[in-house]
């Protein structure tokens, strides 16, 4: 698949309502249908940043993964996004890639945000996560994780990260600028979609979900905008062709994850 269309969804997350959260996400979804290859979700769709894991979390067969798997049958389309999921007595913020032949694949946070004592209510991943779907190599992250460049730049070979966030709006400089930065450093296209609104404990989101591709150029840039959908159709040959024209890596550093 040279030609990959991926959908941002950007909306204001009902504060720890899953039933609100999907009924919402089902108006917003339904005009995708057979016109997109992958929807991209925010963080913790279903609750918000919420840190109490114990009440809100789903299991792998829960209602909302049940959910994830109906919508991208339905939508001819990939679902991602995170949610709270709870697997052997431990709580993960878990990023959720569903096919529409409901193959899954899953990433568990890294980067705890400790500043928000996530680290004291959930357990962090340990592996990274890169696939191939479609012939495009993806690698997942979520929020925090893109502050961490090492954990992002030693993968090779990657043509897409996707970034699933809550990211406040006081810190949206900062989302703006390191979006971009992940994908020129790496020469790929970035994919990250953030929540709108405020949330249950005050925080204002400004949403300002991207597309970035491997120049830098912001591609989609939905701003200062609540409830949002955008399409934007990116191609593997453009990407291939940029990187043997310029072959950065060529020259790069080696890392080791510890």
């Amino acid at each position: 698949m040279d030609i990959l269309r991926i959908s941002l969804v950007q909306f204001d997350i009902v504060w720890e309502n899953p039933v609100s959260n999907r009924l919402k996400l089902d108006l917003l979804l339904e005009p995708l249908k057979g016109e997109t290859d992958l929807i991209l979700l925010p963080e913790m769709f279903t609750t918000g940043f919420s840190m109490r894991a114990k009440e809100l979390a789903e299991s792998m067969n829960g209602e909302s993964v049940k959910w994830m798997k109906l919508k991208a049958k339905s939508s001819g389309a990939v679902l991602a996004g995170s949610l709270i999921i709870k697997e052997h007595n431990h709580y993960y913020n878990r990023f959720l890639f569903i096919t529409p032949g409901e193959e899954i694949i899953f990433y568990d946070k890294k980067h705890l945000f400790s500043m928000g004592e996530e680290d004291q209510y959930f357990s962090c991943g340990s592996k990274r996560v890169v696939f191939d779907y479609s012939g495009w190599r993806i690698a997942l992250f979520i929020c925090y994780d893109l502050r961490f460049p090492v954990w992002c730049r030693s993968i090779k070979g990657v043509d897409l990260m996707l970034f699933t966030a809550n990211w406040p709006e006081n810190r949206k400089i900062v989302w703006q600028t390191l979006t971009k930065a992940r994908a020129i450093e790496n020469q790929l296209y970035v994919a990250g979609v953030n929540r709108s609104g405020v949330d249950g404990s005050g925080i204002v989101y400004s949403g300002d979900s991207m597309l970035i591709d491997p120049k830098g150029a912001v591609r989609c840039d939905l701003s200062n905008q609540s409830d949002a959908v955008e399409t934007i159709s990116i191609s593997l040959l453009e990407l291939n062709l940029f990187r043997e024209k310029f072959p950065v890596f060529r020259d790069a550093d080696s890392f080791k994850i510890r």
